[in-house]
């Protein structure tokens, strides 16, 4: 199994924020921003960076596949890389694009390394800051070199964290909206990204999800999987990220997963 070494990728994610990132923090111009499907936001720079990391790191192994937010907009077919049986790079250039745009601070970089249904690596880079948190399968997760030890574990009622409240069916958005209030505080960042730091840090605990896009979750999951934290969807099964998949939850434990599920169960008979 081939392992990249992490130095070389936090260069790479360095020059491409100081060249291409930076520059333009709260310092946009409106013909840099539009939108995909109407809807959602995207920026000449998000092009700019994804690009060059789609140059980039497939020079790091050799016959490695891409896959990264942008591309996918223009051509979704791309998905079909992750069940070859090879090396698949999955990016997200800029996590938190809406709050790039109106000059929020909360906004990453998101790199992470398949191979067929495995997570092998993992990195989630803050240009502001210069944090670099990474992981390797079985080896664990660090942060600008030091290891990260194992997540706090939280009861339900003192949990902190995001929960999706769109893309949900009828029934399973009315079952959202009970649930959140078992939680101590649900708040969004505007960059999961982010959430996925901070939870493997135990500033925050949990959060669930309803749009699954690879690009925005295999990063952190494997951040948090290796820290300590759990991941699972409903059906309490861990995170597919080749598979197409309605719900997960990422916390910092299996106890809280399956306290969070208990109480889904309890409000949606559908779920028994």
């Amino acid at each position: 199994m081939e392992i990249v070494d992490n130095d070389k990728i936090k260069s790479i994610m360095y020059d491409v924020s100081k060249k291409n990132i930076l520059p333009y923090f709260r310092n946009l111009k409106s013909n840099q921003i539009n939108y995909k499907n109407n809807k959602d936001i995207v920026t000449s720079i998000d092009i700019e960076v994804e690009n060059y990391l789609n140059k980039t790191l497939p020079q790091l192994i050799k016959k490695s596949n891409f896959i990264g937010e942008e591309l996918y907009f223009k051509n979704p077919s791309i998905l079909d890389n992750y069940n070859k049986s090879e090396y698949c790079w999955t990016v997200d250039p800029i996590d938190g694009t809406s709050n790039f745009v109106n000059g929020k601070k909360k906004f990453a970089i998101m790199i992470a390394l398949t191979f067929k249904k495995n997570i092998i690596q993992s990195w989630i880079y803050k240009p502001l800051t210069e944090d670099l948190m990474y992981a390797t399968n079985k080896k664990g997760t660090y942060i600008n070199g030091h290891k990260v030890f194992k997540i706090k574990n939280k009861k339900i009622v003192n949990s902190t964290g995001s929960i999706s409240f769109k893309y949900w069916n009828k029934k399973d958005q009315n079952t959202i909206y009970i649930l959140k209030n078992n939680f101590k505080k649900i708040n969004s960042y505007g960059s999961i990204g982010c959430e996925y730091f901070d939870i493997v840090l135990g500033k925050r605990d949990f959060t669930i999800l309803s749009k699954l896009s690879p690009w925005d979750h295999i990063p952190g999951v494997l951040l948090v999987r290796e820290s300590g934290g759990a991941d699972c969807h409903f059906d309490k099964k861990r995170y597919k990220f080749n598979k197409k998949c309605k719900n997960l939850i990422v916390s910092n434990s299996k106890t809280l997963n399956l306290e969070i599920i208990k109480k889904i169960k309890e409000i949606n008979h559908d779920y028994k």
